[in-house]
């Protein structure tokens, strides 16, 4: 099937990759050989009924609230990480009434070590909308589930599909990944042309009579036979017709143009207790971890050659009064999207408690009940520390 077109690929980043106009000879030749655009969706429908194996708790789920609540979680978050927090939401907030009513701290607090806030925070909104404005209901098209706070396309797309059996594809990396290399698209699946020609093929893909099995069935098996790397090709049941298996290309499918720039920044924590009272403040927006609490942050610029040296930042601090360290940790570390966080934690014990502007002295009872950073309660957790010992 592929002989004719060997002779017009092109050489890119020293493997072969198909010619710009590969897409179109392909549908060309497959339509004229009558096998048809139907042969892909067929073999993804057949694999998702006899040999997908893989359970999750919201799969099959037709009721929209948790259909959206799951897919929320997992936006960035894996499977595997975002599983006991959905059951958690679920037992704790059955409906999305439930979820409104509820107070932000504790959903914040439910929320905590899942990362990416700012979902935790539209989250909230979209059910308190859909509670006060929708009478509870969620709207029942795609052009309504993509007006809500939170839901792109592709989650707007599952919730259709799922909920409403509306014949709206879902793409997302998965898909990129099965699509690109099944077809051998170069295409770039992070600039606008590339979305574009992703999205229209998926759509052109969907069985109507059955989005749901379809959706699932593609987000599957990326996720667990074409995986990212290591793809179980040998026993794949597209791999007579697969682009990528053929060529020997599944690692350089799908492309990305763009590359993440990464910058670096230090926090040195100070937990400063007077034995009853602790000074936290719940960060500010326009940065990360936006709603969550923290206690008094030092942020300096990071050195690559030693952690910065806190004394003289500890004396501009305090002042005159006094002060005892009695703890240093050592060197942490979270990696976020496009931040890297370095930092440590010092534990401070004054007889008078500071004033600071932005901070306040909570007792050890409230501080339980606050959600914090990932950063901060690893080292709690590492070192074995409750609230109760600050």
């Amino acid at each position: 099937m592929y002989n004719l077109l060997i002779i017009n690929t092109i050489q890119f980043e020293q493997k072969i990759f198909p010619p710009e106009n590969f897409y179109a000879q392909f549908w060309e030749m497959k339509e004229k050989g009558n096998v048809g655009r139907t042969a892909f969706t067929k073999a993804l429908l057949a694999w998702n009924k006899q040999e997908n194996r893989r359970e999750m708790p919201w799969k099959g789920e037709r009721d929209p609230y948790k259909i959206w609540l799951s897919e929320i979680i997992l936006q960035q978050t894996r499977v595997e990480q975002g599983w006991a927090y959905y059951e958690r939401f679920v037992s704790r907030f059955p409906d999305v009434v439930a979820l409104a009513n509820a107070a932000d701290t504790d959903i914040f607090k439910l929320w905590e070590g899942l990362g990416y806030y700012s979902r935790c925070k539209n989250l909230i909104a979209t059910a308190r909308f859909i509670a006060g404005e929708c009478g509870g209901v969620f709207p029942d098209s795609y052009a309504g589930l993509l007006a809500l706070k939170g839901v792109g396309p592709y989650t707007a797309a599952a919730i259709a599909s799922f909920a409403y059996h509306l014949p709206h594809a879902v793409v997302d990396g998965n898909v990129f990944r099965v699509l690109s290399r099944y077809f051998g698209i170069h295409t770039p699946i992070d600039d606008h042309t590339g979305k574009q020609t992703f999205t229209t093929l998926a759509q052109s893909l969907l069985p109507h009579k059955q989005p749901a099995a379809y959706n699932q069935a593609i987000m599957d098996f990326g996720a667990t036979r074409c995986k990212p790397r290591l793809p179980d090709c040998k026993t794949c049941p597209l791999r007579r017709e697969c682009w990528a298996f053929a060529h020997q290309a599944t690692a350089l499918l799908p492309i990305k143009e763009k590359k993440l720039l990464r910058k670096t920044r230090w926090f040195d924590y100070l937990l400063i207790s007077d034995g009853h009272q602790t000074l936290v403040r719940k960060r500010p927006g326009g940065d990360i971890w936006e709603n969550l609490f923290e206690f008094v942050l030092l942020e300096t610029e990071p050195s690559p050659a030693s952690a910065p040296d806190i004394r003289p930042a500890l004396k501009q601090l305090f002042g005159r009064t006094p002060f005892q360290l009695v703890q240093q940790s050592g060197v942490y570390q979270q990696q976020l999207t496009h931040q890297t966080i370095h930092g440590r934690f010092f534990r401070i014990n004054v007889k008078e408690m500071l004033i600071l502007k932005d901070y306040e002295a909570l007792p050890t009872e409230k501080l339980v009940k606050l959600a914090f950073p990932k950063f901060i309660t690893h080292y709690l957790t590492d070192k074995k520390l409750t609230l109760n010992l600050l």
